[in-house]
């Protein structure tokens, strides 16, 4: 089966559902915690409006180059089929055009941040652009994909720091053994599929209990290292770790992940694509935590 050359329908909501916009939200409050973190405070609009750029920019290009790269395993399978460039409403080159326009966001918004942002560029646009090819070769594509977005936290720390800190690289281990964790859940729906097509995945390696297992161990360390970043923020400055709503925000982040555990357990892959959506709450869920932890510390 190969992609579908129907002639576009090309439209906003097209492209929107093509970049999945909606889950901009996994990464974003993330990079403005960072950059919260970083600034002891509001930083100004203009370092938050170029951080979102950035973000967006970021985001952008990752997940149209994914959706350009995976086209025509994207077709194969009957879960991905209706996507956008598979089905034909929108083409390769449209994919391509808006991973160009993301690039180009992503590298203004780091010119204008500072030296190690721009210094930074190449290196995270290699990690970005590569998650795709990394299913062809090993199952630690899961973990490739949490360090790349893991580096937003970093990367919000950075745009505002204009360096690395314990408190930046806590965050990035927490977001990127989140996100590698909620990407074995997802991976568990394409189990027979990725064995069939020689595509890898933690899944597909060491099956669904398997997969269970190295995700809760994952999420161990994701909130083990974001209690840490709420220890370290303020050093070497001296200022006072957060206070107990952002130790509260991860119990509940805790709670949710580990009802999603328990429900893909009990239901099997059936409620594995259900059970992704609840990662949604996450990000915003720690953002608030940071903002009231700062507020009362």
């Amino acid at each position: 089966m190969s992609v579908t050359s129907a002639k576009p329908q090309r439209s906003l909501a097209a492209y929107l559902s093509l970049l999945r916009f909606e889950h901009t939200l996994f990464a974003l409050p993330f990079a403005y915690g960072g950059m919260l973190l970083a600034a002891g405070g509001w930083p100004g609009w203009r370092t938050f409006l170029l951080v979102s750029l950035a973000m967006v920019g970021a985001r952008t290009a990752a997940m149209a180059a994914n959706r350009v790269i995976d086209a025509r395993s994207d077709a194969l399978n009957p879960r991905t089929a209706g996507r956008e460039i598979p089905s034909g409403r929108l083409t390769r080159l449209d994919g391509l055009a808006l991973a160009a326009l993301g690039t180009a966001a992503l590298a203004l918004a780091g010119a204008l941040l500072n030296w190690l942002t721009l210094a930074l560029l190449p290196v995270a646009l290699v990690f970005l652009i590569l998650y795709p090819y990394t299913k062809r070769f090993t199952w630690a594509c899961h973990l490739w994909l949490g360090l790349t977005i893991g580096a937003a936290a970093a990367g919000g720390y950075i745009a505002v720091s204009g360096s690395f800190a314990p408190t930046a690289w806590a965050l990035w281990l927490g977001v990127a053994g989140w996100v590698a964790g909620f990407d074995i859940v997802y991976a568990l729906a394409d189990t027979a599929f990725d064995r069939q097509h020689g595509l890898h995945s933690i899944p597909a390696r060491f099956g669904a209990a398997g997969a269970l297992l190295v995700t809760g161990l994952l999420y161990a360390i994701a909130a083990a290292a974001l209690l840490a970043a709420g220890a370290l923020t303020g050093a070497p400055a001296g200022s006072a770790p957060l206070a107990w709503p952002y130790q509260a925000a991860i119990g509940v982040t805790v709670a949710v992940l580990a009802v999603q555990l328990w429900s893909v357990a009990r239901s099997g892959t059936r409620s594995a694509l259900g059970s992704f959506n609840a990662n949604l709450v996450v990000g915003p869920l720690m953002l608030v935590g940071i903002v009231a932890g700062m507020a009362l510390r």
